[in-house]
């Protein structure tokens, strides 16, 4: 069935100005031709008058044309959003889950192709200025080989791009009914030319997607607006921006689903300003989705002044269509790392492998099968989880994977806090050993649409490595479930601002140079003794510790405030009473 050849109910109420009801009863009347598939009712567009079927053109039309007038300010804060809207309202009743691969490949396409362009715009200025003693040639058939040259691209970390899959060749053929066979052939030649980074990583969909060809070709012209000023670095920037939003506006749509392949970034951004990553660190990620703890890490170095390239990343991932996201979302940015897809629970690729930093946003109260791992597992150290939750077989893979000053950042299910049997067992051994650093919890709704509270966990082999103060036989609480602010009415987030009140407290708690003393703030954080958590049953519930914050003195003594609140109190009772009254009288009327 070809996607776009049908409106819903909803998009044809809005077309026509009228409501669903209204387009239900000229189904009903057989006005409006429908046919069903599931649970919903699709009308095809040919089967509607002429002058509808001209709007449904106009409408998809108006569309493209809207992204011209976003392509003059690209810097803009709503660029991603609205040209996320003109992508959105092409998509028609195709299955978000399969549009998200339409709609990033198309972006990781045009990104590579300008890359290759840039690079190629720079090799003619070159070889054709005589004051470039490194590039000048004479002979302008000498020259063109030197920017035809591929070593000259893949030594800057550009990809080299084959002609017929080069944007501007797309762009051209954007109109043509086959253009969905003219990407899959450019994709295909892309990852043949480049397989060390690209094998079998690249969405080769495009002619057998149920968008309809013309919807492909717009949406080609949408990402054709997307032009900067060559700068490279502001085009990484820029296109990583949309890309990452991108990513977050498709996990939004698919809700539960969504966080499998998306961490929001507020988190992200949260867990690495803790760990703080720094030059020549390796960074692991067994649950990597679509690679954002590793774009983030990478964007610290940078805002650091430190060299984002000086940094190694090892990240497995389960589902083979997010670690094809993962890779493209990195190549995107020009990270590089070792990227591998697999099991990370039965077949870990890095087993060998010892991290600075572990960051990871694993599936929370997942089944798995402990019968099939070893029995001398080196990584169930503390003891082997229930098969019917994982939570602490991936601490316990995250511990493992530590260097000896190694620090893990992850998130986790509340559960894990405070849930007793074989679990409780594992968690107190973990304390004992004393791995945990700092506890955060969480404010709920931090996912797309879910509602499940988390909290985040920072656990370290050696709490007096030298990095920081000794913290030996201490663990600090934070309570940030009211640490957020609302962006609607099924998310939060944390701003900036948080990011920065609760990764300074950290800072100051680890006694880093240039933060603030540390101080205890009650119903906020608190610096524990291991022997205050043992006394407490190995929980560790930031709630538990903190505390309630202190109130603020008014000023307005207490036999004041109870004198005016007994006489609010009465005068709710006095008008419970008239209404009561009024009632009765309502109800004789009615009687009467």
């Amino acid at each position: 069935m070809e996607g776009n050849n049908y409106l819903t109910t909803t998009e044809l109420a809005k077309m026509l100005g009228i409501s669903r009801v209204a387009v239900f009863q000229k189904i009903e009347s057989q006005e409006i031709k429908a046919i069903k598939r599931g649970r919903t009712l699709l009308i095809p567009v040919d089967s509607l008058p002429d002058d509808i079927q001209q709007r449904v053109k106009e409408g998809r039309k108006a569309t493209v044309e809207k992204v011209v007038q976003l392509s003059q300010n690209a810097t803009d804060l709503n660029f991603e959003r609205e040209l996320w809207a003109a992508a959105d309202r092409l998509r028609g009743n195709i299955d978000v889950s399969e549009y998200k691969h339409i709609v990033l490949g198309l972006l990781f396409l045009k990104y590579i192709s300008d890359s290759f362009y840039q690079r190629r715009k720079k090799l003619e200025e070159w070889t054709s200025d005589p004051k470039n003693k490194e590039y000048y040639i004479s002979k302008e058939e000498n020259r063109n080989a030197v920017v035809d040259d591929k070593d000259q691209y893949k030594s800057s970390g550009v990809f080299y791009i084959p002609e017929k899959a080069r944007w501007d060749f797309l762009r051209d053929h954007a109109a043509h009914h086959d253009i969905g066979r003219f990407i899959d052939e450019a994709l295909e030649a892309i990852e043949e030319e480049n397989p060390q980074q690209l094998k079998d990583v690249l969405p080769k969909i495009y002619a057998r997607t149920p968008l309809e060809s013309h919807i492909i070709g717009e949406l080609v012209n949408i990402f054709s607006r997307l032009e900067f000023d060559h700068d490279t670095d502001k085009e990484k920037d820029i296109l990583g921006r949309v890309y990452e939003y991108f990513l977050g506006q498709f996990a939004s749509a698919e809700g539960r689903r969504g966080g499998e392949f998306y961490t929001p970034r507020s988190i992200v951004k949260l867990l690495v300003e803790i760990l703080e990553p720094f030059e020549n660190a390796r960074v692991l990620d067994p649950a990597c989705g679509s690679g954002g703890m590793f774009v983030q890490s990478s964007e610290f170095l940078k805002i650091h002044r430190k060299d984002p390239s000086k940094i190694s990343f090892y990240g497995q991932e389960l589902n083979a269509t997010t670690y094809r996201l993962c890779r493209m979302n990195l190549a995107i940015r020009g990270i590089f790392g070792q990227i591998e897809q697999g099991n990370s629970y039965y077949d870990d690729k890095f087993s060998d492998l010892r991290a600075d930093f572990v960051l990871a946003n694993p599936p929370f109260n997942a089944d798995w099968d402990p019968g099939r791992l070893s029995s001398g597992d080196p990584r169930l150290k503390y003891g082997t989880p229930p098969a019917s939750n994982a939570n602490f077989m991936w601490i316990q893979h995250f511990t493992h994977h530590l260097a000896p000053n190694g620090i893990a950042g992850f998130v986790m299910a509340n559960g894990a806090l405070a849930v007793g049997g074989k679990e409780g067992e594992i968690r107190k051994k973990i304390i004992e050993a004393d791995l945990v650093d700092v506890i955060i919890a969480c404010p709920p709704k931090l996912f797309y649409n879910v509602s499940l509270p988390v909290s985040l966990w920072f656990v370290t082999k050696n709490k007096k490595n030298g990095r920081f103060r000794d913290r030996t036989g201490e663990i600090l609480f934070i309570d940030a479930r009211e640490t957020f602010e609302q962006i609607s009415r099924k998310q939060v987030v944390f701003t900036d601002k948080h990011i920065k009140k609760i990764a300074g407290t950290v800072r100051a708690w680890r006694g880093e140079e240039g933060a603030e003393k540390y101080e205890n703030i009650p119903g906020f954080s608190k610096e524990s003794k291991l022997e205050e958590v043992i006394k407490n049953g190995y929980v560790l519930t930031p709630g538990r510790y903190v505390g309630v914050p202190e109130e603020e003195d008014d000023g307005v003594p207490f036999e004041e405030k109870m004198r005016k609140s007994t006489a609010e109190l009465k005068q709710y009772f006095e008008e419970s009473r008239k209404l009561e009254e009024q009632i009765k009288e309502n109800l004789r009327k009615i009687q009467d």
